[in-house]
């Protein structure tokens, strides 16, 4: 079973990938970069859970 991550995180990683989809790939370094550089995030939390669900959304789409 995975974890359950609220709506809010989904929302913001899907709308990330479709505004950029050149930028995300399965990397999540470069993820969590251009989750920080591309949102007004704070906190390191957030940022890294946004950019882990992308990754893992990435992975997903791409199938």
């Amino acid at each position: 079973m995975g974890k359950i991550r609220p709506t809010y995180i989904k929302r913001v990683a899907i709308d990330l990938v479709n505004k950029y989809p050149k930028v995300f790939n399965n990397d999540f370094e470069n993820n969590k970069a251009m989750v920080g550089s591309l949102t007004d995030v704070t906190s390191v939390t957030m940022r890294n859970r946004i950019a882990g669900y992308v990754t893992r959304y990435i992975g997903h789409v791409e199938l």
